[in-house]
């Protein structure tokens, strides 16, 4: 999700070359940030499989994504309320920014879906091999 972040602002809008702190501090909060929200995501989806709230066996992948988008969704509600944008505000730039924000998240949490698929299919071949 920091890496997508970085292309979106860094490379496509060039929207760090406008930030009012050194890019440095910019990079270790943004950085802190994106553990935080990793951890989040992750903790989530795995609780809500363990609570048999997401299905395992039904898109799986696809839930995720869309527990991601939510999660982009409302970090980027809590970045318009607390005035923490990059550019000027115009109703085509909220659009953009927060489907972008909603897109980016979304990845999160199909990476953290094709996680747990991974460590279950590893833990499936490690019994099957004892």
């Amino acid at each position: 999700m920091f890496g997508f972040s970085y292309l979106w602002h860094g490379v496509a809008l060039t929207d760090l070359e406008e930030l009012r702190i050194p890019l440095t501090l910019y990079f270790v909060l943004s950085g802190v940030v994106y553990l935080g929200l990793g951890l989040l995501l992750t903790f989530g989806i795995h609780e809500a499989a363990r609570r048999e709230l997401i299905s395992l066996k039904n898109a799986f992948p696809f839930t995720s994504f869309l527990v991601g988008a939510a999660l982009g969704f409302a970090v980027y509600l809590v970045i318009f309320v607390l005035g923490m944008t990059f550019t000027k505000h115009g109703m085509v730039h909220f659009v953009v920014d927060i489907l972008w924000q909603m897109a980016e998240q979304g990845l999160g949490g199909l990476a953290v879906s094709l996680g747990i698929i991974y460590d279950m299919h590893k833990r499936f071949l490690e019994q099957e091999r004892a």
